[in-house]
């Protein structure tokens, strides 16, 4: 008989999901913590699963994709990926060394530390857009952090969840790693059962929807979600470098990034020159779109014809459309073909707030302009928005640098450049508010699939025991005595 979370429900349901997370939730708790041995040898065989099956994994993306940049996956999916993995096993000692903190005087000389222990059993819920980096990272991450771990892979992209599902599961075995292929359906299943962790990585919408059933259990949730991520240009700073990396990183998978540039404050009078600039980056870096096998198909048709309709809407609103279709490949018009799903990039200025292209994430390589007068009002402007997941601010001056970003509240950040914060292993990487909750990478990761147990060690030589009833004389003496010391500080 269980209590009212529906879990008998759940797992009647879908009983081959169930039993692999009874299995593995028995196996962490008579193994609460593998030795470094093991997890060392767990990391090195995601490493090898990932470089030895770098093509298949390409492959099967492009596939489900439409068609994927091959070079895009490996620079974007397969380096991360390995990059993740020798890091963890680089400082996995460290990181799994306890951590010896201060103790205050009136205990010595008994000492305090605090032992990183494993959470236990690790749920993983990985989009479609990366879906092989932002599989691997947390589950690096939870590996190391000594953790079994299930994965569920986006049905969007089923085609290379079929592969990792073989290679991950031939690599570690099924006592550590289980992936669960299916729908949301099987998403929504798997959220139900009592997870000692939850990482899910997509929309605010769906992550609400975790969030809510991981509490029916307590589970503790981290939430990597999205939103609308700016970009500063400073008015002084330079146009065509400021532009040509905001175009790398929009049009880098299509626009697909959760921290992609959502849209650019440019100073007012110059927004113009900006677009100019852009239109010229965008076509030097992508001097073919349909024909291009480096420029990446939109993913799926539905989400084509959404961003084809925050076009159309912004159009029809006043604003200003810019498509750069540098080889002429589509008909006049049109922003890209719905067969391919090849978008053009788009430039959209002069929308209201209303329109939808500046309310929704735009997830896609439309780029929406906004002018701004002073800094202070650029500031204002996103301050008054949802929190972003990234924020990118293009300056030279280092006092307004700082200033910005003691301003202004994102995830992550990165000056004078787009997405490389994401590629670093020694900084968190999540979000704030509808952004995000929690974060990985690097220790980061290890700190957030482990619990930190604090542990208190008392001395042979204990002096507390002047605290012990009955009380008396002694025992005023001593309480005056810390309070007239701790008091005066």
């Amino acid at each position: 008989m269980q209590d009212d979370t529906g879990q008998d429900a759940t797992i009647a349901a879908a009983p081959a999901f169930a039993e692999a997370f009874e299995r593995l939730r028995r196996l962490s708790r008579s193994e609460p913590a593998p030795v470094i041995d093991v997890r060392r040898r767990l990391l090195r065989a995601v490493r090898s699963c990932v470089a030895e099956g770098q093509s298949e994994f390409a492959a099967a993306i492009s596939q489900d994709f439409g068609q994927r940049s091959r070079r895009e996956t490996l620079m974007c999916e397969v380096v991360p990926s390995l990059q993740s993995t020798d890091d963890a096993l680089r400082h996995l000692a460290a990181w799994m060394r306890p951590k010896r903190k201060w103790t205050a005087p009136h205990f010595w000389p008994a000492g305090n530390r605090v032992l990183f222990q494993p959470k236990g059993v690790v749920l993983i819920i990985a989009p479609w857009n990366y879906p092989l980096q932002l599989t691997i990272a947390p589950l690096v991450a939870a590996l190391a952090a000594g953790n079994r771990v299930v994965v569920k892979p986006s049905e969007l992209t089923p085609r290379f969840a079929d592969v990792l599902k073989r290679r991950l599961e031939a690599a570690l075995g099924t006592d550590y790693v289980h992936v669960v292929t299916g729908g949301a359906e099987v998403a929504a299943a798997l959220t139900a059962l009592p997870f000692d962790h939850i990482l899910f990585t997509g929309s605010t919408a769906v992550g609400r929807k975790v969030m809510q059933a991981a509490a029916r259990n307590l589970t503790p949730v981290t939430l990597e979600l999205g939103g609308k991520s700016p970009a500063i240009v400073y008015e002084d700073f330079d146009f065509a470098t400021a532009s040509r990396r905001i175009a790398r990183g929009k049009l880098m998978n299509a626009g697909q990034t959760c921290i992609a540039p959502d849209y650019v404050l440019a100073p007012a009078g110059r927004v113009q020159e900006f677009i100019d600039h852009y239109r010229a980056e965008a076509a030097r870096l992508y001097p073919r779109l349909a024909a291009n096998p480096d420029y990446t198909s939109i993913a799926s048709l539905r989400h084509y014809t959404r961003l084809a309709e925050l076009v159309v809407e912004a159009r029809k609103s006043g604003a200003e459309i810019t498509v750069i279709d540098p080889a002429g490949e589509f008909p006049k018009g049109e922003i890209g073909s719905a067969d391919s799903r090849k978008m053009a990039p788009v430039v959209v200025s002069g929308a209201g707030d209303a329109t939808r292209i500046m309310q929704e994430e735009i997830f896609g390589p439309l780029l929406a302009v906004v002018p701004y007068t002073t800094l202070d009002a650029a500031i204002r402007y996103v301050n008054d928005r949802p929190r972003p997941l990234a924020l990118y601010y293009f300056d030279a001056d280092k006092t307004r640098v700082k200033d910005l970003l003691a301003r202004t509240v994102s995830g992550g950040a990165s000056v004078n450049d787009t997405i490389f914060h994401v590629a670093q292993e020694s900084i968190p990487f999540g979000g704030i508010g509808p952004s995000g909750m929690g974060a990985y990478h690097g220790r980061a990761g290890f700190e957030t699939f482990s619990h930190a147990k604090g542990v208190f060690h008392q001395s042979r030589f204990a002096g507390t025991e002047l605290l012990n009833p009955p009380y008396g004389r002694v025992f005023d003496k001593a309480i005056a005595a810390l309070t007239w010391w701790l008091g005066g500080k």
